[in-house]
């Protein structure tokens, strides 16, 4: 009777790390399809933006279309998802002590070599009397970003940003630095 029930604990407990750890995975693959999705989305809106009227354009997309994408997706989805930096150029995106980690690990993975675009972290946390999923995945700094995260922005561009963000954090970025993530955010249902 003893072993059967030692043989009963221990199925329960391989049948409750499996499901841990099915749904870990089910929640990185919609992860990636969200952050494919959100990346997607809002490059083919910068990329009409930039062409139509140039980065002045294109700083109203961030501003105002970007945060609609996130909401749209967010809520198909069925978690949260937004965008962070460690300087970040709207407010409502800090990131939060979790994110600072991952986005300060993404730096030393970097320096040791590891591509950018293959920098992720996904993660199950405690949060109070919550648990959630955690993923980021780094967003590289590429040469059309320069025009409004660089050093040399032009005079127009930063009007634009100084009447949008007075806070702004978001320049001097170079060409291949980690400019922010994509982060994700699942509450788990107790």
């Amino acid at each position: 009777m003893k072993k059967l029930m030692i043989l009963s604990c221990a199925l329960i407990g391989l049948t409750s790390h499996t499901v841990i750890a099915n749904e870990q995975q089910e929640f990185q693959m919609q992860s990636k399809a969200a952050i494919k999705e959100f990346a997607t989305t809002l490059k083919s809106a910068l990329v009409g933006a930039m062409k139509s009227g140039g980065p002045t354009e294109a700083i109203q997309v961030c501003n105002q279309v970007a945060p609609t994408i996130a909401a749209t997706l967010s809520e198909k989805y069925g978690f949260e998802i937004a965008r962070t930096s460690l300087k970040v150029r709207n407010p409502d995106n800090k990131a939060d002590c979790w994110e600072r980690k991952v986005l300060n690990e993404f730096e030393v993975r970097k320096q040791a070599g590891e591509e950018i675009k293959t920098l992720t972290f996904s993660e199950k946390v405690t949060n109070g009397d919550s648990q959630e999923l955690r993923m980021m995945k780094a967003i590289p700094t590429g040469a059309v970003c320069l025009k409004c995260h660089g050093s040399n922005i032009a005079e127009p561009v930063q009007t634009s940003l100084s009447e949008l963000y007075p806070e702004d954090q978001a320049t001097g970025f170079s060409l291949g630095d980690i400019r922010g993530a994509f982060t994700i955010r699942k509450t788990l249902e107790q």
